[in-house]
């Protein structure tokens, strides 16, 4: 754990308010749901909560399942970060930032399918990866995260209507399951 040297007292309800600059920093919005735990030691310790993030060990083996039977690089994100991936670079691509290209196309709520068009979208903040196809999983009409295969645009290889029915159905899944 990161000391920050910033001291917070709590309130008469109990209240304890994260600094500006921290919220910033950890992406912290206004409404983000928050887990509270302890630590052995007396750690009390506050993390965003992701309904996507509780299933890190589905994650990646749906991540690898889903490269070995498209041949597509293959990653699940929420909203803060890249949970799994599978296919070539995936340790380049786990645990970094979602790019905002990649977060604007999920929020717009719709599937996404590349196929050659237009300017290509990076999977990751200053990553190279590409996307090939993206779909969202919103719960609520609150965007949890969503589903994503990467692209070959070297090899002139992206993901067609067939990959995007696959993420679909995975998709429903996942919803099905938050939902539940």
């Amino acid at each position: 754990m990161k000391a920050t040297g910033i001291v917070r007292r709590v309130d008469d309800l109990g209240r304890v308010v994260i600094p500006k600059e921290l919220r910033r920093t950890l992406r912290i919005r206004e409404g983000d749901p928050m887990e509270i735990y302890t630590e052995q030691g007396g750690a009390l310790v506050f993390r965003k909560y992701s309904p996507l993030g509780a299933w890190e060990e589905l994650a990646e083996p749906l991540c690898r399942a889903l490269w070995e039977n498209t041949g597509f690089p293959a990653a699940i994100c929420d909203r803060d970060r890249i949970l799994a991936a599978a296919g070539p670079g995936q340790q380049l691509l786990t645990d970094r930032v979602p790019a905002r290209g990649l977060l604007r196309r999920l929020e717009a709520g719709e599937p996404y399918c590349a196929a050659g068009r237009g300017l290509p979208i990076p999977l990751a903040e200053g990553g190279e990866a590409l996307l090939g196809a993206a779909v969202p999983v919103p719960v609520g009409g609150v965007l949890l995260g969503g589903l994503l295969l990467g692209a070959e645009p070297a090899r002139n290889r992206w993901p067609g209507d067939g990959e995007l029915r696959l993420l679909k159905l995975l998709a429903d899944f996942l919803r099905a399951h938050a939902e539940a």
